[in-house]
């Protein structure tokens, strides 16, 4: 497909000569004609005329300078360099890969567009990092039709696309990797090796990566959809019932593993972190209550906060997953976790967890409810900050990502202090065995004073 001679109509790319007949022929012989299903690689997207502008374009739905935000200010773009660095090759070492981390498919999996080779549409480089078709999936049989102004975004979905309009699907393509799945995850081997510890949260990362797409998205050149100004609130509660959701098929999954239990489903820093003389441990003082002193409890930190949002979506379903969960850590906190019951268990509320997600998508978010939200999780200092630093880190992505949506509509008098005391928040996870849980609520509490 050239695109030289292209000019914009509308939203896409079309000849100057095409008409609604000619366009519905030409996509037509295109998506019969087309190999579905192979991927081509991101050189494909950078034309100025697709989306490598080097500036956003305002008069179409889409900002045009999407290969140029990634390829510049997006970290996935460096995800294959990682492999290549000193940790890289440590690891590859230790976890006697048999090759460079670089030329190792359990770690292409995720550090690079890595496919196999009858799934290639045409030469392209695993060093370019995790480029557009690992998240839009493969391109061959929607690339050239989907530029065309009659082309409708279901038919690209049909021919390839990965659906990433969808909150569920975009947030289970993240989590693919970010969590892993059964063919690619990271395990407690991997973690001591040297790999961080993979952890959440869709609407902070995509603000970090940063977005390149239009954030609400456009109905029309210039017009937002008419939920968009809450469209962030949505994206945080959506994100935080799927990596729940994931998160317990990946544990049901391991608890039939051929190591178990796996150390890297518990909460690393009930073991890893800063000893201290006994009479100052804050460890001790709280004790270690439902399990034996010496047992690392299971890490819920996907559900610490999101449990504070589930009844927003439906009590009664948000109930039928509390009740699963309480079985759940009291079956995890055991020395050795029963593997059938764990299987079970997890895979069972997975689903629930799956159902409260879809309410959350299609919930109606508004001014009471983001205030209403960041007044709850902020007023639970206690029950998050004890549950260890992971939970707290999630409390603070979750009021920073409120707040920032908060702000944006409502520019509350004291904006400047909450700012501040959210930022407090990040302050006390920056070293994660270091982390105090008493000074994680008191932090808490001047954010919630703060928001009556």
């Amino acid at each position: 497909m050239v695109f030289g001679a292209a000019v914009f109509l509308g939203d896409s790319p079309c000849a100057a000569d095409d008409t609604p007949k000619t366009i519905a022929t030409r996509n037509s012989t295109i998506a019969e004609q087309s190999d579905s299903g192979k991927y081509i690689g991101p050189g494909s997207c950078s034309s100025t005329s697709c989306h490598g502008s080097v500036t956003p374009r305002a008069e179409t739905r889409v900002l045009q300078n999407e290969y140029s935000t990634w390829v510049v200010k997006d970290k996935h773009s460096k995800a294959y360099s990682a492999l290549t660095g000193v940790v890289g090759e440590r690891m590859a070492r230790i976890l006697k890969l048999g090759t460079a981390a670089d030329h190792a498919p359990r770690c292409l999996g995720c550090h690079a567009l890595y496919v196999p080779a009858n799934q290639r549409g045409r030469v392209f480089d695993l060093n370019e990092g995790v480029s557009c078709e690992s998240c839009h999936g493969p391109a061959s049989g929607w690339l050239g039709p989907h530029t065309m102004r009659a082309w409708a975004h279901e038919q690209s979905i049909a021919t390839g696309m990965a659906d990433t309009r969808d909150l569920i699907h975009r947030t289970k393509k993240c989590l693919s990797c970010h969590l892993g799945s059964q063919e690619k995850f990271v395990d407690h081997g991997m973690i001591a090796a040297g790999h961080p510890d993979l952890y959440f949260e869709l609407d902070s990362f995509s603000a970090v990566m940063p977005r390149h797409w239009n954030t609400p998205r456009m109905k029309a050149p210039g017009v937002p959809s008419e939920d968009g100004a809450w469209s962030g609130v949505r994206e945080w509660a959506t994100g935080q019932a799927m990596q729940l959701n994931m998160g317990l098929e990946r544990l049901a999954v391991r608890a039939q593993g051929k190591v178990w239990p796996e150390f890297s489903e518990m909460d690393c820093f009930a073991c890893h972190h800063a000893l201290t003389s006994p009479e100052k441990s804050w460890r001790q003082e709280r004790g270690y209550a439902g399990r034996r002193p010496g047992d690392p409890p299971w890490n819920a930190s996907r559900y610490a906060v999101f449990q504070l949002v589930a009844n927003q979506a439906d009590a009664a379903i948000a109930h039928e997953l509390a009740t699963q969960l309480a079985r759940l850590t009291e079956l995890m906190s055991k020395p050795v976790p029963d593997r059938e019951a764990v299987a079970t268990i997890a895979a069972n509320a997975a689903p629930v967890a799956g159902k409260l997600a879809q309410r959350l998508e299609n919930l109606q978010f508004d001014q009471p409810t983001t205030l209403r939200l960041l007044q709850r999780i902020s007023a639970d200092e206690a029950g998050i900050s004890n549950q260890g630093e992971r939970a707290a880190e999630q409390a603070a992505m979750a009021l920073d990502s409120l707040f920032v949506a908060y702000n944006k509509n409502v520019k509350p008098a004291n904006a400047p202090e909450l700012r501040t005391a959210i930022n407090g928040l990040f302050q006390q996870v920056e070293s994660p065995s270091n982390y105090n849980p008493g000074d994680f609520a008191r932090q808490m509490r001047k954010v919630n004073s703060l928001l009556r």
